[in-house]
C-alpha cells in the first residue's frame, strides 16, 4: 500500500500523515527527504525545502517532467533538487507499504496507484493550528498568517502543476479529500484507516 498526503498549510495533513502511517503499519516519509535529497545533490538542507516547499525556481518560467525540455534561465542546482527528488521518490515507491506526506508524491508515483488524499480546513481552523503549535515568541497577526499560507501554497501548487495534468487540490486528481475544519483529527484516524484498507482490497 502506498499513500500520499497533499495539504495546504496549517490544515493537519502533517499530523493525519503520520497518525495514519502509525495505524496502518507503513514507512513514514516526510522531512526526512528534504535530508536525503540534500545529501544526494550536496546542496544545503535549508535551500532543498525552499524548491520543495515554496516554490524556490518561481522566477524561471519553465516545465520539468513533460513534453517541453528545462529553459536555460533555470539555475541548475534547481533542476538537480527536482530530478533528486524523483528519482528519490520513485525508489521509496518502488519498495512500497509507505506513505509520503507532499513533495508532489501523488504525481511521482502515479504509475504505483498511491491512495491520495488531499488535506484542507478554512483559514480560522488553520490559524488556530498554527498558533496552537507556535514556538513560543512567534506572534504573526492574522493578516501575516493568511499571507503566509497564500505563499506557502502557491509553492507547493507551481511545483505540483508543472508535473501534472489536475490542479493542485482539484478533487479529480485525489481519492478523497479530508475537510478538517473543526475535527480532532486523532479521533478520525481508525475510521480513515478502515476506510483506506478497505479501498485498497476492494482495488486489488
Amino acid at each position: 500500500m502506498i499513500i500520499t498526503v497533499s495539504r495546504q498549510f496549517g490544515s493537519g495533513g502533517r499530523e493525519v500523515g503520520k497518525r495514519l502511517a502509525d495505524a496502518l503499519g507503513l514507512q513514514y516519509y516526510d522531512k526526512e527527504l528534504v535530508t536525503q535529497i540534500a545529501e544526494h545533490t550536496d546542496l544545503n538542507e535549508g535551500y532543498v525545502s525552499s524548491v520543495l516547499e515554496n516554490g524556490g525556481f518561481k522566477n524561471y518560467a519553465f516545465t520539468f517532467g513533460r513534453t517541453m525540455p528545462f529553459v536555460s534561465a533555470t539555475p541548475a542546482p534547481v533542476t538537480d533538487v527536482l530530478v533528486a527528488q524523483q528519482k528519490i521518490i520513485k525508489a521509496i515507491g518502488q519498495k512500497g507499504n509507505c506513505l509520503i506526506v507532499g513533495r508532489s508524491a501523488d504525481v511521482i508515483l502515479k504509475d504505483f496507484k498511491p491512495f491520495r488524499i488531499f488535506v484542507y480546513a478554512d483559514d480560522a481552523s488553520k490559524i488556530a493550528r498554527c498558533r496552537q503549535r507556535a514556538p513560543e515568541g512567534e506572534h504573526y497577526t492574522d493578516k501575516q498568517m493568511l499571507r503566509r499560507f497564500k505563499e506557502i501554497d502557491g509553492g507547493r501548487r507551481k511545483l505540483h502543476d508543472l508535473l501534472s495534468m489536475h490542479r493542485w487540490g482539484d478533487k479529480a486528481g485525489y481519492d478523497l479529500m479530508l475537510n478538517t475544519t473543526n475535527i480532532n483529527i486523532k479521533a478520525i484516524i481508525p475510521a480513515l484507516a478502515e476506510y483506506i484498507s478497505k479501498a485498497n482490497k476492494d482495488e486489488q
